[in-house]
C-alpha cells in the first residue's frame, strides 16, 4: 500500500515526498507517507488521489480527518498513515523531526522525476 499512495500522491505533483518506517517506535502504523502542495485545492485532489487508489485495491479508508480545514489532511489507511500538508504547516508542524527515530524509506523508485 506504501508504493501505491507514494504513486497517487507523485500523480498530483505533490512535494517532499517522504516516507518513514514507524512501525518499531509507533502503534499508529507501519509507515507515515509526508508529503506538502500550494495550495488547498492540490491537497485535496492528492487527497482524493489517495482515496481513489485505495479504493481501486480494495483498501479500506479507515479515517480521513481535517478535510475541513485543508491545511493538514490525514488519511488513514490501517498500515500506512498519509499526511498531506500545505507547505506552511509542514514547517510548523514539522513531524520529519518529531519522528526523527524512524528510518527514511526509500521511495525514489516509485516517483516520476
Amino acid at each position: 500500500m506504501l508504493e501505491l499512495a507514494v504513486k497517487a500522491v507523485d500523480s498530483k505533483r505533490a512535494e517532499d515526498i517522504m516516507a518513514l518506517e514507524v512501525k518499531d517506535i509507533s502503534l499508529l502504523a507501519d509507515y507515515f507517507l509526508i508529503c506538502s502542495a500550494n495550495t488547498e485545492r492540490q491537497i485535496s485532489a492528492i487527497v482524493d488521489a489517495v482515496i481513489e487508489q485505495a479504493h481501486k485495491e480494495k483498501v479500506t479508508v479507515n479515517r480521513v480527518e481535517g478535510k475541513d480545514g485543508g491545511k493538514w489532511i490525514l488519511v488513514d489507511l490501517g498500515d500506512v498513515i498519509v499526511h498531506v500538508f500545505s507547505t506552511s504547516e509542514r514547517a510548523f508542524y514539522n513531524l520529519e523531526k518529531l519522528w526523527s527515530d524512524a528510518p527514511l524509506v526509500a521511495i525514489s523508485d516509485w516517483i516520476d522525476e
